[in-house]
Formats: C-alpha cells, sequence, structure tokens
C-alpha cells in the first residue's frame, strides 16, 4: 500500500440500528472503508448504517440491511443493501462485504468519469 494512503484517513461515521455495536464489525467496515482509497483518494466522508431489521418472513432469518454513503468532491455516492433472499446477508460479513464490493464498483465508475475515460460509441454511418 502507498504510504500517502496509509496516512490518510477517511472520516467515518458507523450506526448501529436494531443491534448492538461491535469492535470487530466496526474494525473490518473501517478497513473496508480505508480499502476505498486505493479506488479514489479524494473521499470526504463515509457514513454506513447497519441495520438487523425484524424477522424475515415466516422463515425466521434475520437478514442484514447495510447502507454506505461515500463523500467526494461534489457528490455523494450511496450503495443500499436491502435484505433479500439471498441467505448469504444472513452473516454480517458478508454483507458488509457486498455492500462495500458495490461500492467500490460505483466509485471506479465515479474516478473513471473524472478523469475524462468516457466511453463513446462509434459514429454511426
Amino acid at each position: 500500500m502507498d504510504s500517502a494512503l496509509k496516512e490518510q484517513e477517511i472520516p467515518l461515521q458507523i450506526t448501529f440500528h436494531e443491534l448492538e455495536s461491535s469492535d470487530a464489525i466496526e474494525t473490518f467496515v473501517h478497513e473496508r472503508t480505508q480499502k476505498l482509497l486505493h479506488f479514489y483518494d479524494r473521499i470526504t466522508a463515509c457514513r454506513v448504517v447497519i441495520e438487523s431489521p425484524h424477522r424475515h418472513s415466516n422463515k425466521e432469518r434475520k437478514l442484514f440491511h447495510i447502507r454506505v454513503e461515500l463523500g467526494v468532491p461534489g457528490q455523494e455516492l450511496v450503495v443500499s443493501h436491502e435484505p433479500g433472499e439471498h441467505e448469504k446477508h444472513e452473516d454480517i460479513h458478508t454483507a458488509i462485504r457486498d455492500a462495500f464490493g458495490a461500492m467500490e464498483r460505483q466509485l471506479k465508475e465515479f474516478a473513471r468519469k473524472q478523469r475524462g475515460e468516457v466511453k463513446t460509441r462509434p459514429a454511426e454511418v
């Protein structure tokens, strides 16, 4: 990792709804947030909401909802992973990983546009 990236800290706010906060989960979120600097180094803020909603239907499963809001110059990028039929989101680490994976893709696209790397279609003849 570049030493400049190691020194930069993204202002991070983590909120837990309907579940107890956890140092291990906060550390995991912090690590995932810092990895975003590899894709774009001008991140101004990050807010992560981790929610354990009421049990899902009659199956008595708890699926986690993760929302990641990322501040970048002139814009806010948002990923909201709602609990769905994916059993893997019963695991909080998997739900967080998936939400941050979606944010990485969104951030890469934002960075590409910032660099002026806009995809163009060939002209029709």
